[in-house]
């Protein structure tokens, strides 16, 4: 199996099938492959739906959507509906350590590739399946995009402000959280295989990470019983712990202990409310944060955000202005632990796991669908004749033009 570009990450030599589309997969194969795993992405003819996701589109076949999880590696467009593109699939898993899929439940072994069979013929294969709500139990094999579990979880319950309407999260949460989750599980599978060489299933759910993601919500219900209500950007549990309206915009404060509770009184000017029998606790301001929010209100909004924040964080005390994501990504501090990519025209986010000996990089750009096509085929022991004959039958599909990957961007 041909690699997609020179690698030295702490996953080097690991090969990696993805199968997956829309998000919780190929973000999974994108960690994965920042961190030096060779990944070739299996996209069928009509590629993968996040493509057409925009505006705002990077190019004719590709939108930011999809750039922003297919990075680092290669692209082999397959119908694999036919025989021939199962021939295909199976000459893939022959050499790959893992394979990532979120086909609806059955797909595979549809397609003659049931788990028995890959557990029989691919022994060392760690199988990473990730789908809305697993493949049996009542709501098994059920379809489940990011906000209908976020939905079905009770996540969508407790956002919002009290008095306004549930709400979905405003980034793709579960899908994102489930990506991460299947990273994780794929090496702890690779560490076992370690030992035993065998491979194993990593069973990832969007609607296991949903009720994960219920903290402290869910140990709160199941110790006293109570349903969670919203609290806008307050925290059930912390006081103050909230966002205020700064004399130039919103900040937001979070005082987790009685020490930064004075600290951020001693800044405003209100020693005494620390003294307050109602406020002397962190339960005390809990229970009484209806009264305590007007007093805190009050000062903050004859401060800057910025200075005010700066101040506070000087005291130890957790605060930042609101910024919008305009803001964040041009951020002096954001820009520094290399978390925006720009370079050779692809603009998109770094790598967050910073590794010191074996640093994950940003390699390649996401690529068109089919630009590796030839090349991996070739890779198998495809002649260009048989090559020829699959993209004849439209079986395989090559980009209109597939120019060599090239470095683009390195991270720490």
């Amino acid at each position: 199996m041909p690699t997609s570009s020179a690698s030295s990450g702490s996953l080097a030599g690991l090969r990696v099938l993805d199968l997956s589309r829309v998000l919780a997969g190929p973000l999974c194969t994108q960690l994965l492959a920042d961190h030096g795993a060779e990944v070739i992405k299996v996209e069928p003819p009509s590629g993968d739906e996040t493509r057409t996701w925009g505006p705002p589109f990077i190019s004719d076949s590709m939108s930011a959507y999809f750039s922003g999880v297919n990075r680092n590696k290669s692209n082999i467009s397959l119908d694999l509906r036919t025989d021939e593109g199962q021939r295909v699939l199976a000459d893939l898993l022959t050499d790959a350590d893992v394979l990532v899929e979120n086909f609806k439940a059955g797909t595979l072994t549809k397609w003659g590739f049931s788990d028995e069979l890959l557990r029989e013929r691919y022994p060392h294969l760690i199988q990473c399946r990730i789908t809305g709500f697993g493949i049996d139990g009542p709501m098994g094999a059920m379809p489940g995009y990011d906000a209908v579990v976020q939905a079905y979880s009770g996540l969508m319950s407790i956002n919002g402000e009290a008095d306004g309407p549930a709400l979905r999260v405003g980034v793709p949460i579960v899908d994102m959280v489930t990506g991460i989750y299947a990273f994780s599980g794929i090496l702890l599978a690779l560490n076992e295989r370690h030992r035993t060489g065998l491979g194993q299933l990593v069973d990832c759910t969007l609607i296991d990470t949903a009720i994960s993601l219920l903290h402290p919500h869910s140990p709160a219900h199941l110790a006293d019983g109570r349903i969670p209500q919203r609290t806008g950007s307050a925290h059930p549990t912390i006081a103050p712990y909230d966002t205020f309206d700064a004399a130039d915009g919103k900040i937001f404060i979070g005082a987790g202990n009685d020490r930064q509770f004075r600290h951020l009184l001693g800044l405003l000017e209100i020693p005494a409310i620390a003294d307050d029998p109602r406020f002397a606790t962190n339960a005390d301001r809990v229970s009484n944060v209806t009264e305590l929010r007007p007093l805190l209100a009050e000062k903050i909004r004859a401060h800057p955000r910025r200075e005010l924040a700066e101040d506070l964080l000087a005291r130890g005390v957790p605060a930042s202005a609101l910024h919008d994501v305009a803001e964040a990504l041009r951020d002096p501090h954001v820009l520094h632990r290399q978390m925006v990519v720009d370079a050779d025209g692809y603009r998109t986010t770094g790598i967050p796991i910073k590794l010191s000996r074996t640093p994950g990089k940003v390699r390649i750009p996401p690529r068109d669908r089919g630009a590796d096509t030839r090349r991996i085929l070739t890779g198998l022991g495809y002649s260009p004749a048989q090559i020829d004959v699959l993209i004849d039958s439209d079986i395989a599909h090559v980009a209109a033009t597939a120019p060599a990957g090239q470095t683009v961007a390195t991270s720490p």
